[in-house]
């Protein structure tokens, strides 16, 4: 963390929190398709309430961070999984370890929930710091083209993936960003 920059509290989101919610996805990348994509989400089976952060700078929400339930088609059958997206701090707090501090509490919040698989689609340069790796080495394929450095896989169980070779399945609310 930066010097003279304060400590941020994660936490996971609450009713009250919405707009703001909205709003930091809408500063972070100049347009409202994640924010509503979230908005979307909370009414869809893909939801766990548990699995929404947010990065809170005194009483201002900073940073957002959502896994959605997801799947892996493998042979017929379905694994489960999450997918980590959205992730967005508002401006003024990117490069100061909020977009990592949810990341890292987000990680450990879905181990609690005993989930064992993380998928993204972002930064080749940023999440393998948190252990993401391509997923191609596991044999998970996304199911719309991508650089294979973009799309990745955070095993949080190991061997859980042994036999799984698939096509990560999203909720058809994802097409829509």
């Amino acid at each position: 963390m930066a010097v003279g920059v304060r400590p941020i509290r994660i936490r996971p989101e609450q009713n009250d929190d919405y707009e703001a919610i909205t709003e930091v996805h809408r500063l972070a990348f100049g347009r409202d398709n994640e924010g509503r994509l979230v908005e979307r989400l909370r009414d869809a089976p893909a939801y766990h309430p548990g699995l929404s952060l947010v990065a809170v700078d005194e009483n201002r929400i900073v940073g957002h961070i959502l896994f959605s339930l997801i799947a892996i088609e493998s042979e017929g059958n379905w694994i489960p999984a999450l997918a980590l997206a959205p992730l967005a701090v508002i401006p003024d707090r990117q490069c100061q370890g909020v977009g990592a501090a949810l990341v890292e509490q987000g990680i450990l919040t879905c181990h609690k929930f005993g989930h064992r698989i993380i998928i993204v689609l972002g930064h080749a340069e940023y999440y393998p710091h948190f252990g993401f790796q391509p997923a191609s080495r596991f044999g998970i394929r996304c199911p719309f083209p991508v650089p294979d450095e973009v799309f990745m896989v955070l095993v949080l169980s190991p061997g859980v993936l042994k036999a799984v070779q698939g096509t990560v399945v999203y909720p058809e609310l994802f097409k829509e960003v």
